[in-house]
């Protein structure tokens, strides 16, 4: 009774308290509080959150949250997911020094002079303000050089909305991004789907049929293939019907004895 009670109070709990906090991680102390997640809880007031000093990692996602100023004195915080809340004003973020990766995807941030206040976070590497898996995004992301722009704010990033920039494997989205934009492209004049009547396919229509060789030997070795093939399966066939035979025999030897009176 008691634990449903308790899922029952998580589950739209308006401020986050000391008790919240200790139900959800068992930790006595505050401090002590490492990892946190209170992800869809109906929270719109950080309450307490504050007092959490050593948190590294909070999931916040899916919730009601607007004002982020008891964050600010997180300052070992490295990952923060603040996804699907009613966020605008960023600026408490600019004391979370520790900061790596920030999710803010699905909130009203509504313009680039509110993503100022995260450039001294020189730790960060991950960022998203939009995640096209769950249909999140901000509005700020409408503008037509919003990428370009937040590559030009944070040097330092990797990843920008699930897409690496830099390092390993950026060259492989690049490239993908660049065919998609030229199919767009061609695809469409005046805002209108164009259809190309005389699209002919890459390869003729033979040209996936497997092509049998003229050479004696690669015919032979292709036949005695098929041979051993042929030989697997028959002694696949045997072996299943041994098995079942075997099994037959054991369960009924497990069979208790039955004696009529």
């Amino acid at each position: 009774m008691d634990s449903k009670r308790d899922k029952d109070q998580d589950a739209d709990c308006e401020k986050i308290t000391p008790v919240l906090l200790k139900s959800r991680t068992g930790e006595f102390d505050l401090e002590s509080i490492l990892f946190l997640k209170l992800r869809g809880l109906g929270i719109h007031d950080l309450g307490c959150i504050g007092e959490c000093m050593n948190l590294e990692k909070l999931d916040l996602s899916g919730n009601n949250v607007t004002n982020l100023a008891p964050l600010a004195s997180l300052r070992l915080l490295s990952v923060l997911c603040l996804s699907a809340n009613r966020i605008s004003n960023l600026e408490p973020l600019r004391n979370c020094e520790g900061l790596q990766n920030l999710n803010l995807a699905g909130n009203i941030i509504s313009s680039i002079e509110n993503l100022h206040c995260l450039q001294p976070l020189r730790k960060l590497e991950n960022i998203r303000f939009k995640d096209n898996t769950y249909n999140y995004t901000n509005p700020v992301c409408r503008n037509a050089a919003y990428r370009n722009i937040v590559l030009e704010m944070f040097p330092n990033i990797k990843v920008l909305d699930g897409e690496r920039v830099v390092g390993r494997g950026s060259e492989l989205y690049q490239l993908c991004k660049d065919i998609d934009d030229t199919i767009k492209a061609g695809l469409y004049k005046n805002g209108q789907l164009v259809e190309h009547s005389d699209c002919k396919p890459w390869v003729e229509d033979n040209y996936w049929e497997i092509k049998r060789s003229n050479n004696a030997i690669i015919e032979e070795a292709y036949k005695q293939f098929n041979d051993v093939l042929h030989e697997c399966r028959l002694l696949n066939n045997r072996a299943t019907h041994v098995i079942s035979q075997t099994e037959r025999s054991m369960s009924l030897k497990k069979q208790p004895k039955q004696y009529a009176i």
